[in-house]
């Protein structure tokens, strides 16, 4: 006997139109991109986020179709995660530290119809634009003042495109099931590939975020600062979750240097942020010279690579702000653990809660972990065993997008690991359910918050005419965390390659 509820889908439109009801006032504030602090709102968004969505419809966009954006942190990247999803395409967000050769073929695997890009990416597309042949035009983010001079094809000003069209969209009833998000993971060898959002996995996400015993727990009274990038699996889904809470957002734009990050937490008032460890070291640096103070800050995620225990220790010791350390992946959506202390943790030393604090934290509700050995079979969570860590659940994909292969090996693992998601950490697991990852099972180097494949580099070096041999390791770098070090043979005298 099923029960008697309504069947309402769970679609990220949904999102944005409860902030623009009820907490319609509420800021999003953007360094943008031309400069000037920019202030807007949830019904601001809404009703601009609608506008576009019309454009894109006059475009001839359809449902499931791919839309890129190449942009910072901004009110217009917010406006495309919300118009483009919430009319049934779905938005790809690109990483343009990536190579040209992994842009390229992110663009064209993902067959993106419209690249929406910020001023500044304008040259990075230029080299590279006759390498995108599906692509049909591209929308510079910014008003018709600041329009660069270009040689791109098809290009069209946003705020003129969206200004032609009025308020009003009709947000379609979608299957939850729909995809509404594509991101490419960049930690792997090969060929980039894709985690295909839905609609359901990034709404059920947001809930997650905004629990209490999450890294974030985002609600209406909190001020947001989302330093991981837009183009880093969805700022880790921060956007989406402060619309579901009507949460005050503050977008950093461009600048993550010390200064500007300090500036914006101070004059906002933020509550929480987040971001990779190289942008704190940055942070506590500027804060060590200046003797400045973070007055309102309360919690700081670092997730993206290990934080260490240095700098948790910094900022809980020297300015009194809670460090959360957690772990996910683009496969994740990304945020599956957390790191906040359990209730029978919190009369301990701080040295003794630090050790806990700088694991990969525990699962949270919806995710399940465990570890696994070669043959797929589970290994005791004991803290002492290890394995290749599996995780599932509603927000972790089940294969990648538009690749078999790639599939196979990641979502198909054998024995107790069938049905899991392989994710080519290696780990332990204690009895509290505290992830520590040891190693990596593939060949990759993790420089601020980034993968770097060690075999991409090496065949990079290979094609030098003066170049035998190459190898790519990992140094550890006081403010990267990780920098590759190439070690190469030079050819003989009289022996050139081609």
């Amino acid at each position: 006997m099923h029960g008697l509820m309504m069947d309402s889908p769970l679609l990220t439109s949904s999102l944005i139109v409860h902030a623009a009801r009820h907490h319609g006032d509420t800021e999003i504030v953007s360094r943008s991109v031309e400069g000037p602090i920019h202030r807007t709102t949830y019904a601001e968004a809404e009703a601009r986020a609608g506008r576009l969505a019309k454009a894109l419809v006059a475009l001839g966009v359809g449902e499931s179709d791919r839309i890129a954006t190449l942009a910072w942190n901004g009110y217009r990247h917010m406006e495309l995660y919300f118009g483009v999803s919430g009319l049934g395409a779905v938005c790809h967000t690109i990483n343009p530290r990536l190579f040209a050769d992994q842009l390229a073929y992110i663009v064209n695997h993902a067959n993106d119809r419209y690249i929406f890009l910020d001023p500044s990416f304008v040259g990075l597309l230029e080299g590279l634009h006759e390498r995108l042949p599906g692509v049909e035009g591209f929308v510079i983010m910014t008003d018709a003042e600041h329009m660069p001079e270009t040689s791109l094809p098809s290009v069209l000003c946003y705020e003129t495109l969206i200004a032609a069209q009025d308020e009003g969209f009709d947000w379609p009833r979608l299957d939850e099931n729909l995809a509404s998000g594509l991101c490419y993971t960049s930690g792997t060898t090969g060929n980039p590939k894709g985690a295909l959002y839905s609609h359901r996995s990034t709404v059920l996400h947001s809930f997650s975020c905004c629990t209490a015993d999450h890294p974030l727990a985002i609600s209406c009274r909190e001020v947001v600062l989302p330093v991981v990038p837009m183009f880093h699996v969805q700022a880790w889904g921060i956007p989406y979750a402060a619309a579901m809470a009507g949460a005050k957002l503050v977008m950093p734009g461009p600048r993550l240097d010390g200064e500007s990050l300090h500036e914006l937490l101070q004059a906002e008032r933020v509550t929480i942020t987040a971001g990779v460890p190289t942008i704190w070291l940055g942070l506590l640096d500027y804060l060590a010279k200046t003797g400045k103070t973070l007055d309102h800050l309360d919690t700081l995620l670092i997730g993206g690579s290990a934080a260490p225990l240095s700098m948790i220790e910094a900022f809980e010791e020297d300015h009194g702000v809670e460090v959360i350390h957690a772990w996910g992946m683009t496969e994740t959506s990304p945020v599956a653990t957390t790191g906040r202390l359990k209730r029978k943790f919190l009369n301990l030393p701080r040295a003794e809660q630090r050790k806990i604090k700088v694991t990969q934290g525990r699962a949270l509700y919806g995710v399940e972990t465990k570890i696994a050995d070669d043959a797929g079979q589970a290994q005791p969570h004991d803290g002492q065993a290890s394995g290749q860590l599996m995780v599932r659940g509603p927000w972790v994909a089940s294969a990648y997008f538009e690749d078999p292969a790639a599939s196979a090996a990641a979502f198909d693992p054998v024995g107790d690991a069938a049905g899991w998601f392989a994710t080519g950490d290696v780990a332990t697991i204690d009895a509290d359910g505290h992830i520590t990852i040891t190693d990596r099972s593939k060949d990759l180097i993790k420089s601020g918050g980034e993968w770097i494949s060690s075999i991409d580099l090496e065949n990079a070096a290979m094609g030098h005419p003066e170049v035998a041999e190459a190898a790519a390791i990992a140094l550890p770098h006081p403010r990267w965390g990780e920098r590759p070090l190439l070690v190469i043979v030079r050819r003989e005298a009289g022996r050139r390659g081609r």
